[in-house]
């Protein structure tokens, strides 16, 4: 697996969670609000397994409800106790990496 590739599956996780703690939500609309949001290179491949992965970990619940125009019932999910916890977390890490990393890429930027 390329590192682009693992850096964007651990980052998945903690962007979903972030967007599910925000409300109740769906797997399309989750979708469309990380674009919304310019994460790159999303895809229905990519958000799913996300999903089920937090699902049997217990940090999100979810409830089928019937669609309105007759179509396939739509899975909501909705963060649970553990799950803000681990968003907790996510932040947290996030914060100390992404302030490593930005001072790590200003001081390849001055060799450059």
């Amino acid at each position: 697996m390329a590192v682009h590739d693992q850096m964007m599956k651990g980052l998945l996780d903690g962007a979903i969670l972030g967007l599910i703690a925000q409300g109740e939500t769906y797997g399309y609309e989750i979708m469309e609000r990380l674009k919304e949001n310019d994460f790159p290179e999303i895809s229905d491949g990519s958000i799913y397994p996300v999903l089920l992965r937090l699902d049997k970990k217990q940090y999100v619940s979810t409830r089928m409800v019937k669609s309105d125009n007759g179509g396939p019932k739509r899975k909501y999910y909705t963060i649970t106790a553990s799950g803000m916890e681990q968003l907790t977390v996510f932040k947290q890490k996030w914060t100390d990496l992404n302030h490593g990393m930005n001072n790590l890429m200003r001081s390849v930027e001055d060799v450059e």
